[in-house]
């Protein structure tokens, strides 16, 4: 099993500028997404060290030990990481009157063999597709998905709420947050999206699903789902992450091939 990992990203029609970041380490299949909030230019602040903190400590301990770990020391390895980024970028936030309260949402991912560890912080979102079937793995750290948890709300009546924004969780807020971690069986074929609310807020699910279905390269996926977050308004920060896996290809040896083997 080997994995092809693409990246999109784009501040929308809205947006001065991007607080958002994605990044990918493909020696380890080590996939991030960030989705910053703050003042006036602190969410960029935010997303970017994050991501760029994980990519580099997690990816270094991947690169050294990640082919043997379990999913327990994976899964560890995540947290510990994390938490030293939200550390970071709490007492960057702290010790800088410009950068105060910022924050950023967070999905990172490892992909090894048959599994991948997803952790996640705040609303951003990790979808799969199957075959035909496509579902949000990930489950949103937000106010509205605490209401239609407790069957305030319905999630059609969510689809129209004013709180779409509010988060319950993350990275950077408080000196301590927690990682939601969970595994999940990869099997060939599948196709991952991580993602930012300015795709999610835009189009629906079964828009996006169509995308997937529709399009024959991940390059072409990620391009047409950012065109159609702008088409859908537009109205914030555009970030996708596509993972797929697929099968090794083994190369045949010159006397193999002189073979017909």
């Amino acid at each position: 099993m080997i994995y092809e990992i693409c990246t999109q990203t784009d501040p929308g029609l809205t947006r001065d500028n991007n607080e958002d970041a994605v990044t990918f380490d493909a020696a380890t299949n080590l996939c991030i997404l960030a989705d910053g909030m703050g003042g006036y230019n602190a969410g960029e602040i935010a997303s970017g060290m994050a991501t760029a903190f994980i990519k580099s400590e997690l990816g270094r301990w991947l690169s050294q030990a990640g082919k043997n770990a379990n999913a327990k020391e994976v899964r560890r390895a995540m947290e510990i990481c994390v938490e030293n980024a939200n550390h970071s970028i709490f007492n960057a936030a702290n010790s800088n009157p410009q950068y105060s309260g910022m924050g950023t949402t967070l999905v990172v991912g490892v992909f090894q063999g048959m599994r991948l560890m997803l952790g996640h912080i705040g609303d951003s979102r990790c979808y799969r597709l199957r075959g035909t079937q496509f579902q949000q793995i990930s489950k949103d750290h937000s106010l509205l998905q605490e209401q239609i948890d407790a069957g305030l709300i319905t999630p059609e009546q969510a689809l129209t709420s004013v709180n779409k924004n509010l988060v319950t969780r993350a990275l950077g807020v408080e000196d301590a947050v927690l990682l939601e971690v969970n595994e999940h069986r990869v099997e060939l074929g599948d196709i991952y999206l991580m993602c930012s609310d300015g795709l999610s807020d835009m189009i629906n699910d079964e828009a996006i699903a169509a995308i997937l279905l529709g399009s024959k390269s991940l390059d072409q996926i990620a391009k047409q789902l950012v065109i159609a977050a702008n088409n859908g308004g537009g109205r914030d920060n555009i970030s996708v992450l596509l993972a797929q896996a697929k099968e090794a290809s083994v190369k045949r040896g010159l006397l193999s091939r002189m073979l017909g083997k």
